[in-house]
């Protein structure tokens, strides 16, 4: 197997969110290369610009600037977060609702950007600037696990247990301390946009209602406009056979599968992940695939 065929393996047995973070690896290299070596930006259209004129001529810079990355830390923060609120996420929600936090994230993201940078008056923006940095999906991430289970723990450096609510306190609170310093101000303005979002997205879960049905419905016909058109005949069975089979039994509620999940996260803050009976693991491994 050549060394493209491996990789090409790996990388579709890998899941979403660990495919989002391969192509924001490979997007920076890239743009790297480009950069040192023929001194050229590849991705400058691609980036999310200040000014709300030269947005509207790049609008779908409002999520491919979620792609990109200034440097090497930037990089690596933003994807060892991702990774870790993803394997979260993913394995208590609906992959697709975890992706809608994600992405709506970004968008809200650069949407208080925007506002920012054409609200505020020049001369305390510095001169134009651009947004890059997947930095407001996962602040989106974060704050709605830290508002959604707030005691839910994560392991660190395989030492001891810290809280979300309390990262999130601690990362919110740094932004805050940076923006009343001057510093990045436009950058740490998208991250209270995605703050906002995952705050909103959690409240709103909590009480029954996914904000993200409606975004998620329009991505999924955005993406049946790239599938290929089957050439082949749908074949309809007859009424009469229909009836004869047995009724199959219908689908749980979305409302009372989340009842549910919510009743064994409320277990695992309380007693931890360990106090789970086999039934509540495999409930929970398989609410991960769906």
């Amino acid at each position: 197997m050549s060394v493209i065929q491996d990789l090409k393996y790996k990388y579709n047995n890998l899941d979403v969110f660990g495919k989002i973070i391969a192509i924001n690896v490979v997007v920076f290299i890239i743009a790297l290369l480009f950069k040192s070596l023929l001194r050229f930006h590849l991705f400058a259209y691609f980036e999310l610009p200040s000014g709300i004129m030269d947005f509207l001529f790049q609008p779908w810079s409002l999520i491919t600037y979620g792609f990109l990355h200034n440097g090497l830390f930037h990089l690596a923060f933003n994807m060892l977060f991702l990774y870790y609120l993803s394997q979260v996420t993913s394995n208590l929600f609906r992959v697709k609702m975890v992706l809608n936090i994600y992405f709506l994230g970004i968008i809200f993201g650069g949407l208080a950007y925007l506002a920012y940078t054409n609200l505020m008056p020049a001369s305390l923006l510095g001169g134009q600037g651009v947004l890059v940095g997947a930095s407001a999906g996962v602040s989106a991430l974060l704050l709605f696990v830290a508002a959604y289970m707030p005691n839910s723990e994560i392991r660190l450096f395989n030492m001891f247990n810290v809280k979300w609510k309390h990262i999130a306190m601690v990362i919110v609170g740094l932004d805050l301390f940076r923006i009343i310093l001057g510093l990045n101000q436009g950058g740490y303005v998208a991250h209270l946009g995605g703050y906002a979002l995952g705050y909103v997205y959690a409240t709103k879960l909590v009480k029954g209602t996914d904000i993200g049905v409606g975004f998620e419905r329009s991505m999924d016909w955005f993406m049946t406009l790239f599938k290929p058109k089957s050439n082949l005949k749908t074949v309809y069975k007859s009424k009469a056979k229909n009836k004869a089979k047995p009724k199959t039994k219908k689908a749980a509620n979305p409302l009372d599968k989340q009842k549910k999940i919510d009743a064994i996260l409320d277990k695992i803050s309380k007693s931890g992940y360990e106090s789970l009976t086999a039934d509540e693991k495999a409930f929970l491994f398989k609410v991960g695939k769906d």
